[in-house]
């Protein structure tokens, strides 16, 4: 048994004790090593259902929080997914876990560098670049899931476009205290919402989100 492989247990039977029921999102989380992606100073708390900081006054969310966007997200096994705000690079390794080609955004150069270092050390397949998450990746355009790991003030419409019929987005909005998590699905020109209450985010910085 690896170091951390009770941990990991638990933090799943704890996410369904939450109402996590989804099986690929709890397979997937079952395999991730977190501790890979969290601050080395914080490895002993890698599997706790606290948001870490990662540097750049940027944290790696909860485990329950990562777990229940992905499942709101709901994506499927070849889905192409673009996440804004690859962080520690952790819910990105979850989602490619899940069978989903990932792309994934981030504008703090060291917190990307650090996540491909991450990648590459554990054979993920993930297109990643720098820059601003708000404005997309219309070149890869459109996608079947866009994931938002940092709190907007409103929902940037240049993702919304970049969603594919049938596609789902899912996005903190909020002010920079608290957050509602969004869930828009695409359907022609018009988006079905749903609204989940009680989050904490980072704030989304860029052209779309907070200056």
């Amino acid at each position: 048994m690896g170091r951390f492989d009770t941990e990991r247990k638990e933090m799943i039977a704890f996410l369904e004790s939450k109402g996590i029921n989804d099986p690929q999102v709890l397979a997937s989380m079952g395999k991730v090593e977190r501790q890979l992606f969290v601050d080395p100073a914080f490895v002993s708390r890698a599997y706790e259902d606290s948001a870490l900081p990662i540097g750049h006054e940027q944290t790696i969310s909860q485990p329950y929080t990562v777990a229940f966007m992905t499942q709101a997200l709901a994506p499927k096994r070849g889905d192409k997914v673009l996440e804004v705000g690859t962080g520690s690079g952790y819910q990105a390794a979850v989602l490619a876990a899940m069978g989903c080609r990932v792309f994934t955004i981030e504008r703090h150069l060291g917190l990307l560098a650090n996540a491909r270092k991450i990648f590459d050390k554990q054979n993920l397949r993930i297109a990643s670049k720098g820059g601003d998450g708000t404005v997309g990746w219309n070149e890869f355009a459109p996608f079947d899931g866009i994931i938002v790991t940092a709190g907007a003030p409103d929902i940037p419409e240049a993702l919304k476009l970049q969603l594919a019929e049938g596609g789902r987005l899912v996005i903190p909005v909020g002010d920079r205290e608290v957050q509602k998590v969004v869930i828009l699905k695409r359907m022609g020109d018009t988006f079905l919402t749903e609204e989940s209450f009680g989050f904490k985010f980072v704030p989304l910085v860029g052209k779309n989100g907070w200056s």
